[in-house]
């Protein structure tokens, strides 16, 4: 565990509160959980983080903590960046900045083949994916005010691990980005659950994710379900952990059948267990 003390002069005394860094070491492509403590006249209420607000929230199991989940992007380089924290100090507004450490996640590269249209597109299939693109981006930057998670994330399928979060992705000889999720070994018609409860943001046939399902958990944190065969839900379906929301297949630009599972946390792609590992650890067990 990292710590970090605040302190400053209030007009007659010395004043401090901690925050702790709960997940340790941050990478680019992962999340920072930062923790604070509860402390008499102060109201913790948001950060800002670049140009980005995120707020402070509730510990849903320790009544004497707060939380603050900071997604770092996968495109951040090694850099020492402020957090600046505004909370109420006895009905007073302040704010106070603290500094967090990037390193560099060590991430690997992968070769795939896949069918030359999916890379090269067409004018049609471009503005489809740009339109679906741009969809989903309102989807995962509409945070609901609260969270629907009650107990720990669970994997949605348990099968050996094809591909890693973060692998820079080269189709037919052509660098197209990163890997935004994990996949898992799936042939078609494998059942697929819910990673935790929440409610069906999205349930469509999309050009490069072909079927898929988006999950909203609350307070902008979002699972992703990509190539499906079947959809077992509907848009705006509320769901439990565990629950069946369809099978695998091999829609969309894929390589061969697989479930890709991916998670969002205030409109950016995290890897998704790592994030699991940590806000299991930390926050819902």
């Amino acid at each position: 565990m990292n710590f970090l003390l605040i302190l400053f002069l209030s007009v007659s005394s010395l004043f401090g509160f901690e925050v702790e860094f709960a997940s340790g070491i941050v990478e680019n492509g992962k999340v920072a959980l930062l923790e604070f403590k509860k402390e008499k006249n102060i109201l913790y209420e948001e950060a800002l983080f670049d140009d980005k607000k995120y707020k402070i929230l509730a510990h849903p199991k320790k009544s004497e903590k707060f939380y603050l989940l900071i997604p770092i992007d996968y495109e951040e380089k090694i850099a020492k960046k402020n957090i600046e924290i505004f909370y109420k100090d006895s009905g007073k507004e302040k704010s106070k900045v603290v500094v967090l450490d990037i390193k560099e996640a060590k991430y690997e590269k992968e070769a795939l083949q896949v069918d030359s249209s999916k890379v090269t597109l067409s004018k049609k299939d471009k503005a489809r994916s740009e339109k679906e693109y741009a969809e989903a981006m309102k989807i995962y930057n509409t945070s609901t005010p609260k969270s629907m998670l009650t107990s720990n994330f669970v994997v949605p399928l348990e099968s050996k691990i094809t591909s890693d979060f973060g692998k820079a992705r080269v189709y037919n000889n052509t660098l197209k980005g990163y890997h935004g999720g994990t996949d898992f070994r799936a042939s078609i018609g494998t059942p697929i659950i819910a990673a935790n409860d929440g409610e069906v943001a999205l349930a469509k046939d999309r050009f490069y994710s072909g079927m898929s399902i988006l999950i909203n958990h609350g307070d902008g944190i979002y699972t992703c379900y990509f190539h499906m065969s079947r959809f077992d839900v509907k848009e705006g379906q509320r769901v439990k952990k565990g629950e069946l929301l369809g099978l695998s297949g091999d829609s969309g630009r894929v390589s061969g059948p697989h479930l890709h599972f991916g998670v969002r946390v205030g409109g950016k792609q995290v890897d998704p267990l790592h994030f699991m590992t940590l806000i299991n650890k930390n926050l819902l067990l």
